[in-house]
């Protein structure tokens, strides 16, 4: 089984990487502190299993899984969250992931999600699994609204780049495109969402579970 492994924080993708090794049969093939980074390692290596933390620079975990879905099918994402509300599965559920690991989970639950994701099912933190599957469905049996419904990939990226604290030139660097392509993107976006300050913006992000505050 290959791996791409993604974790900005140091010290907890080594603890997972040693956890990783140590199980028959798994090869993590690449890693990353960056979630543009980890797009590209998987497009590189078309790993099986994605095992992405939800909240990090560049692309958020949400925004790796979506893409992944498209750009490398065969590969199955697992997130990595402190996050176990409604919200942020919800979310990543619709992101088309294969599976949400909580990381205080326990150390055996690792080997048992990679094999599930394997065999084709959806692996989700037993904590949470009863949380998620009573809320998907709200009273009219409907399912809930996604607050990012509508938004293209890029305007997600732009909110997740305003929401890090990304100046407009940093951001056309990062996506090579003029500052002025920028201006666009950010104002088409808050005419979308109807909000029209930076700090609304961060607020929905963080609301929507685009990203996470703690991570």
């Amino acid at each position: 089984m290959r791996i791409v492994l993604a974790d900005d924080h140091t010290l907890v993708r080594a603890g997972i990487r040693s956890l990783l090794v140590s199980i028959p049969d798994v090869q993590v093939v690449a890693e990353s502190d960056d979630g543009r980074e980890a797009l590209e390692l998987i497009a590189r290596h078309r790993p099986d299993v994605a095992l992405i933390d939800i909240g990090m620079p560049g692309l958020s975990g949400l925004e790796v899984a979506r893409r992944t879905a498209k750009e490398s099918p065969r590969t199955r994402v697992i997130i990595l969250s402190m996050h176990g509300d409604r919200t942020h599965v919800t979310q990543a559920l619709r992101a088309g992931v294969a599976g949400y690991l909580l990381k205080g989970a326990a150390v055996a639950e690792l080997p048992l999600a990679l094999e599930a994701v394997m065999r084709g099912e959806t692996y989700l933190t037993p904590k949470i699994s009863q949380t998620v599957v009573q809320g998907y469905l709200d009273k009219s049996g409907e399912a809930e609204q996604d607050p990012l419904k509508g938004l293209t990939a890029r305007q997600r990226e732009i909110l997740h780049l305003i929401a890090e604290g990304r100046t407009t030139r940093e951001m056309a660097g990062l996506l090579h495109v003029s500052v002025k392509t920028i201006e666009t993107h950010r104002l088409r976006l808050m005419e979308r969402l109807d909000i029209h300050d930076v700090a609304g913006l961060v607020r929905f992000a963080v609301r929507s579970g685009l990203i996470s505050p703690a991570e």
